[in-house]
């Protein structure tokens, strides 16, 4: 098989040309298409904006929250969805929810605020995380998002990839290589130290939508669990992953992550990616040493044949069988021509040929980040503007352009200009980008007007000189972080802290005391500190714009000037103080040069969750947003339902199939004679017919990396709380539907986005615990049904006792509100 580098994509599995089968073309990001020229889409899921759900038209119907871009994008009309003929998408869902500043997509408890993970997942529970994608840290709300995403880009054609399973809630640390190129000296990858129930009621939950939905894949992550490595925890993969949740697809490891043969292919995973062991080595714990596993018993051959049919029913699953075409782009280069196996310099020829899919994503593009903006402050309602006003002047560097040209830093790892999308594997190329400078300019000169800008944070003299002048001053500021192979402004992926970057605080405050109608404009990756700034009379309205791609500037000049009117709700909480949150990132390895631990001491109780419990006031909660106009709730109806009781599954499997006749004779098996190999590929051939010598490992016949059970084929037992996709079906019984009604008593029309939570009642349950929300479209002085459903999983605890969930006799209560803090509506659950 191709290894990094080989070919043309950012990973290829090998291809079988006696079956006319190409092999399959994984690529990020979840932006849009990794280093391609593509429509570069904002950060998904910023803003709770819509909730689109598939349906048999092109688009999806909006209902609550926003669609991951690349699952839009493929949804747009007139664009075919495998133009790229990308069959995995390996960038798609993330959860890890350590509540952090770039990352989105996995709750994990112990991380902080300032993980880098924000920018490449769904969610992260502590506030300074680190990847590239997105975040919040509610698994309920990660979980909806996940299943529209997987979706809506398979309805297209295109396998979703999951990630990063489990609790992988910071960048730091996640590889010992990587560490030691930052100066610590590790000798493994950190643990993620995780109770059982902290465990299935955080971080599973959202994967459990995931397979339920359908994913094709799941990406295992770099980090240990509770001490044992993400790609070969036969407890997470096997019994969790496969068993529990019943996921029919196939496990494929991050880059780099795999760190052994035979146990992590005894412990479920299915692929490797990207095939060597380090980049561009050519040894590989597969490969060969894979072959002769199976040769000597080692690894059973239905675990082969397992592995080969979850990869191929993913494949058939999204109707890769019914179109595919030649890949046509390079991953590697810009150039037109060139090596198609890049590393190895061989086979030259076409490479690129720079096939423009953006069609019309522009409009969708701009249309997502203006209703993902939040509106966090209006004094007077000094919001929107008109346009007309004297004397307009846009402050700082987050303004403007980056000096480099908006891809001038590779995988985007600086920040320089704007913030559009944070750094990493998880970014794409913009083809231009459009800045709040340009866009509030062209406002303000197509009305005539007066308009002046500064775009460096540091040119203090201008400053003081510029913003007497003005009558509205915009000042924007920004708060980046990424993937930790990459160190920006000695941040490696996680935020060292919660304030923003580029003197920017000191910028906000040079402007607000010389005029007394400044507005402040944030793109980050999370929460940040912010002073004063809700205080301050001089500050009348803060924006949080999240990182909205390619037409940043548009969507922020549509809400600043009127044409759309905010709707979007805070995905997580902006505190007073960094301790607020009661978690952090570990900025310092703890266990000398072995695994650094992370303990998810604070369990379920990271975001609001934390700050109801501990009893602080947030200065902005979860689930927080105004707009233009004004809603009220009225008329709550729950109606419960009747349904059969909760049955443990007691089924068993069916035994593990054997497909096929093989040989077990190592002479087949060997490279032959006619075969031209490409240096640095990786082939499952023998070079010696003794199976000892093939191997070349001291270690060989050693079972140390067997786990119990891993070989045998029997029917097994399923889980109490297993049977189906998702976990056991009865947990998906709607217990009790719920209705209210939502008014919009201003004079606009507005989107108003209400939202649901539950007490489980319990004396270890959080507060109250979002399950459901809904965005509402609702004329002036008109009203609006919200309706939502409460499953038996969504008034469910895990029992460690008996390993399935149960209904607590813990009084239990539902609440509907525009916030986690805001909750007009309630009754009790009988």
């Amino acid at each position: 098989m191709p290894r990094w580098q080989s070919e043309r994509c950012v990973g290829e599995t090998g291809s079988i040309p006696r079956l006319a089968f190409r092999g399959l073309c994984l690529q990020d990001s979840p932006l849009g298409v990794r280093n391609s020229m593509t429509s570069v889409f904002g950060n998904p899921c910023f803003g709770w904006t819509d909730r689109l759900q598939p349906t048999t038209t092109p688009l999806f119907q909006p209902v609550s929250m926003l669609p991951q871009p690349s699952t839009v994008a493929l949804h747009t009309p007139g664009v075919k969805p495998w133009v790229r003929n990308i069959e995995v998408k390996v960038s798609t869902c993330n959860w890890d929810p350590l509540l952090d500043p770039s990352d989105v997509a996995q709750p994990a408890a112990g991380t902080g605020r300032d993980s880098g993970m924000y920018l490449e997942y769904f969610a992260t529970t502590a506030p300074c995380p680190g990847t590239n994608s997105m975040n919040s840290p509610d698994p309920a709300l990660t979980g909806i998002m996940m299943a529209q995403t997987i979706q809506g880009i398979q309805d297209a054609g295109v396998i979703a990839c999951a990630k990063h399973y489990i609790v992988n809630e910071q960048e730091r640390f996640r590889q010992a290589p990587e560490s030691a190129g930052f100066g610590f000296t590790i000798n493994e990858s950190l643990s993620s130290n995780v109770d059982d129930a902290t465990l299935h009621e955080t971080y599973l939950w959202p994967f459990a939508d995931a397979v339920r939905a359908g994913v094709g894949s799941i990406m295992c992550s770099y980090n240990q669990i509770n001490n044992s490595y993400g790609c070969q925890n036969s407890y997470t993969l096997n019994y969790l992953l496969k068993g529990e949740l019943d996921f029919q697809g196939f496990v494929l490891s991050d880059w780099q992550a795999q760190h052994s043969g035979v146990g992590s292919a005894l412990a479920g995973m299915d692929m490797s990616m990207p095939g060597d062991v380090l980049f561009n080595t050519g040894t590989s714990y597969w490969g060969a040493n894979l072959t002769v596993a199976i040769l000597n018993g080692t690894v059973p051959e239905w675990r082969l044949d397992d592995m080969a049919v979850r990869i191929m029913a993913a494949w058939y699953y999204v109707g890769r069988d019914q179109i595919q075409v030649p890949i046509n782009f390079d991953s590697w280069t810009r150039d037109t021509f060139g090596y198609r196996h890049y590393v190895a310099e061989e086979a030259y020829g076409l490479i690129n040929e720079h096939v423009d899919v953006r069609a019309e994503h522009r409009t969708l593009i701009r249309q997502i980040g203006s209703a993902s903006t939040v509106l966090l402050k209006n004094n007077n309602s000094v919001l929107p503007l008109n346009g007309n006003e004297r004397f307009t002047a846009v402050f700082g560097s987050d303004a403007g352009g980056n000096p480099y040209g908006p891809n001038g830093c590779p995988d985007r790892g600086c920040d320089n200009g704007t913030l559009a999308m944070g750094w990493g594997s998880g970014t794409a190329e913009f083809p231009y980008l459009l800045t709040p400078e340009i866009a509030i300019q062209n406002e303000i000169l197509s009305k005539n007007g007066v308009f002046q800008s500064i775009t460096d944070n540091f040119a203090g003299m201008q400053i003081q000189a510029l913003a007497p002048q003005a009558s509205v001053a915009i000042v924007f500021v920004n708060a980046d972080s990424g993937e930790g192979y990459l160190n920006v402004d000695g941040n490696t992926g996680d935020r060292n802290n919660l304030t923003f970057w580029q003197g920017g605080d000191i910028l906000v405050q040079n402007v607000s005391s010389l005029c007394n109608n400044t507005i402040v404009v944030m793109h980050t990756v999370g929460p940040v500190l912010l002073s004063n700034y809700s205080e301050n009379p001089n500050i009348t309205a803060i924006l949080w714009a999240g990182l909205p791609g390619e037409q940043s500037g548009n969507s922020i000049a549509d809400v600043l000037y009127g044409r759309v009117n905010p709707g979007a709700k805070l995905p997580f909480t902006f505190g007073v103080d960094r301790e607020d949150y009661g978690t952090d990132i570990l900025y310092n390895p703890n266990e000398g040069t072995g695994a650094p631990q992370v303990s998810f001491s604070e369990g379920n109780f990271i975001d609001y969750r934390a700050f109801d419990q501990a009893g602080i006031e947030p200065l902005y909660e979860f689930g927080f947003g105004l707009s233009y106009t004004t809603f009220s709730y009225s008329n709550l109806v729950v109606n419960k339902l009747t349904v059969g009781p909760y049955t443990p599954t007691t089924r068993q499997t069916l035994a593990a199939p054997v497909l096929g006749n093989s040989a077990s004779d190592a002479a087949q098996y060997q490279l032959p004679s006619n075969f031209t190999i490409i240096p640095l590929y990786i082939y499952p051939y023998l070079n010696s017919t003794d199976l000892e010598t093939a191997a070349n490992d001291t270690s060989y016949g050693s079972s140390d990396s067997v786990p119990a059970g891993s070989q045998d084929s029997s029917p097994q037992p399923m889980p109490a709380a297993g049977g189906a996709p998702g976990g056991n079906p009865e947990l998906y019984d709607v217990l009790y539907q719920v209705r209210a009604t939502i008014t919009n008593t201003g004079s606009t029309p507005g989107e108003e986005v209400a939202q649901l939570y539950i007490s489980l009642g319990g004396p270890y349950d959080p507060k109250i615990v979002l399950r459901n929300f809904q965005r509402l479209s609702i004329q002036p002085n008109s009203s609006a049904t919200f309706s939502a459903d409460i499953t038996r999983r969504d008034i469910s605890n895990w029992d460690t006792n008996t390993q399935n969930w149960a209904v607590s006799t813990s009084p239990k209560t539902v609440y509907v509100g525009s916030s986690s803090r805001t909750l007009p509506l309630s009754a009790t659950l009988s």
